[in-house]
């Protein structure tokens, strides 16, 4: 059985606001699963309710097969590591970490045996003797998560425990937290709204998306094969290009004057109605005009990574001699000042490339996304066969094999 289970979960507020709309998912034993989506989403509601601190609305939390609905927190058998660490400052590391054991009862002996076996994991036995005000913000983390796993308890839910790292050390903290995860073995729910965080973390994805379960699979899975546009543009860094375009009579995919023809055959869709593309920035190589699948474009801006270039582009979209066509990137803000782009593209930072420049991408027709207009839902994933779109409005929508 699931070490959680999730059954149309739901939580109203007083003041209205549904904040999480039937939730269903399962979290196996030693699984890492993580909830993601942007701020405002539910994901923290939908933790706080399977911990016990928000009350259910309507559905149910189950842990190890049983219904914890009306079961106290502390009943419930799970730790939580929360965002702010809720260290105690007047207490040692060493009494931070063992304080619910010491609520508990637990002998000192066992007590004393837990709490250096967890300092030990995480590396912080020369450390128990210091107060919270002594350590790093790593340090203090660390001391919350010694705090959960001594309780060894059933299930682990995790509150953006890492968003108040500085960068180098949350890459460095989400390797630990995954090395912990694995050594101890119990399930795990983990919050953030950084989606590098959840792709390099969850054995599954949870996307969230105004208190709906948007798509839920390994990370993989919603990176290739997302069931709509909100799932594609939210996985992947940089986001997802998607574009509003057309299909010609031939079955070419037209963006303003230019057009992509498809020699394996004609764009998804009926000829000569709109359609929704996607574009990959990975999927953007430079090519020559005249080439298949040739886009052109002006460079309006570069950041360079080290190991990779991106650059921010606008499609030429004027017909020659005739009235500019508007290419937009769907869903897109009207540009700021100095960020008039409607597009990024992925590229070696030996490219040559600099803002100003005019450039030609080629577009490999087989990498294209397409999506449903009215609705959002994916029509076609890369490989070119149809997609499988997630029901409308669904809190259980996944993503599978292609029909």
């Amino acid at each position: 059985m699931p070490a959680i289970e999730l059954d149309n979960l739901t939580k109203v507020f007083a003041s209205g606001v549904t904040a999480v709309d039937r939730l269903s998912l399962d979290v196996a034993d030693g699984e890492f699963v993580v909830l993601v989506g942007p701020s405002g989403c539910g994901k923290t509601t939908a933790l706080r309710m399977i911990a016990g601190l928000e009350r259910v609305t309507s559905g149910t939390v189950s842990i190890s097969g049983q219904v914890v609905n009306d079961i106290s927190p502390r009943r419930r058998d799970v730790a939580m590591v929360f965002q702010n660490y809720a260290l105690y400052p007047h207490l040692t590391v060493y009494d931070n970490i063992g304080f619910a054991l010491a609520n508990a009862g637990v002998q000192k002996a066992e007590r004393d045996r837990r709490i250096r076996a967890a300092a030990a994991a995480l590396g912080l036995s020369d450390l128990l003797r210091r107060k919270p005000r002594q350590l790093s913000g790593g340090q203090r983390q660390r001391v919350a998560m010694g705090r959960a796993i001594v309780r060894e308890p059933k299930v682990f839910l995790m509150d953006e425990p890492l968003s108040n790292l500085d960068a180098k050390l949350r890459v460095w903290m989400r390797g630990e937290v995954l090395r912990v995860h694995k050594s101890i073995g119990a399930a795990t729910v983990y919050v953030t709204h950084d989606q590098v965080e959840a792709m390099t973390m969850g054995d599954r994805i949870a996307v969230l998306n105004a208190g709906i379960l948007q798509q839920f699979g390994p990370p993989a899975d919603l990176y290739a094969r997302p069931v709509n546009l909100f799932v594609a543009r939210f996985i992947g860094s940089p986001e997802m290009n998607v574009y509003q375009a057309a299909t010609d009579t031939d079955g070419a995919l037209v963006l303003g004057s230019q057009r992509l023809a498809f020699g394996q055959g004609p764009a998804p869709g009926r000829r000569g109605e709109p359609v929704v593309v996607g574009i990959r920035p990975e999927d953007l190589t430079l090519g020559a005009p005249g080439d298949p699948g040739a886009l052109t474009a002006e460079v309006r801006a570069v950041e360079q990574l080290g190991s990779e270039l991106h650059a921010f582009f606008a499609i030429d979209a004027r017909p020659p001699g005739g009235e500019e066509a508007t290419v937009r990137n769907v869903d897109q803000d009207e540009a700021l000042p100095g960020q008039a782009h409607n597009g990024v593209a992925r590229l070696d930072p030996r490219s040559g490339v600099r803002p100003g420049s005019r450039v030609t991408f080629r577009v490999d027709p087989a990498r294209l996304y397409f999506f449903d207009p009215a609705t959002g839902q994916a029509t076609a994933w890369p490989s070119g066969q149809p997609g499988q779109p997630a029901p409308a409005a669904s809190a259980s929508a996944t993503a599978g094999p292609p029909p």
